[in-house]
């Protein structure tokens, strides 16, 4: 097992792609940590992995509750070996309606969060360890309407891992993104804000353009993870992997 005695820490491990990244780490033999704001939806997740698995409540945007987080692991798990920031939110609105409350949610999770969840690790991070920030496929690449916070927000992480790989070269820590295209998880639900559209009408109009014709699976976006975090990719710095089902690279 590729992970055996390494400790991972996944935000927004509770469901979607978080939750299969956890599952296929405690396959590898990793010990788990997930923050989640769900109480019912880390319960569930404790449960399915296996009592070892250590489970937060907590929210990304708040420094204290990751503080807690990676205090609490390394005083049940030990120092971690892996750290995944997916907590992510998706949220679309029309530029010139698209509100100060709005902007502050999806740039405090998707952009702030990042930043903080690798900022507060670092004490508690072995050296050679490896972090994974969740992108999206498209969010530097294309332009799409009512996407703009949602896009930059993403967008800023891929510079994230530009830069903290630069920095924390020393440590030889490296740090590199996932961008995923469309994939299956709650988020499709949850997502909103486009006028006259539900977000299962949104996800199906994006799944119309991708070459492949179908969503990811959250188990692809795991395994992509699992690799980016194992010694096959010791020469992965600052890179993106971007499985997309061709989105980004195919027009057919």
């Amino acid at each position: 097992m590729r992970f055996r005695n390494k400790v991972a820490v996944i935000t927004g491990g509770n469901s979607g792609i978080g939750l299969a990244t956890a599952r296929a780490f405690v396959r590898e033999g990793a010990q788990v940590a997930l923050l989640g704001r769900s109480e019912t939806t880390l319960e569930q997740a404790r449960r399915e992995l296996g009592g070892a698995t250590l489970t937060v409540r907590g929210d990304v945007r708040r420094l204290p509750d990751l503080e807690r987080l990676f205090s609490e692991t390394t005083r049940a798990l030990g120092k971690i070996d892996i750290l995944v920031a997916n907590a992510g939110v998706a949220r679309f609105a029309p530029l010139e309606t698209l509100s100060e409350e709005l902007f502050d949610e999806v740039s405090g999770v998707n952009f702030k969060g990042a930043f903080f969840t690798v900022q507060r690790a670092l004490p508690h991070l072995r050296d050679g360890s490896a972090v994974v920030l969740v992108g999206t496929a498209d969010a530097e690449r294309q332009g799409r309407p009512m996407t703009s916070i949602y896009s930059a927000s993403k967008a800023a992480v891929r510079a994230l891992a530009r830069s903290m790989s630069a920095e924390l070269m020393p440590r030889r820590i490296r740090v590199n993104v996932l961008s995923p295209g469309m994939t299956d998880t709650p988020i499709i639900t949850r997502s909103g804000g486009l006028p006259g559209a539900t977000p299962e009408e949104i996800a199906q109009a994006i799944t119309a353009t991708i070459p492949m014709r179908r969503r990811g699976r959250p188990e692809e976006m795991a395994s992509a993870i699992l690799f980016l975090c194992s010694d096959e990719a010791s020469y992965f710095i600052g890179a993106e992997l971007t499985p997309d089902g061709g989105l980004t690279q195919i027009v057919v």
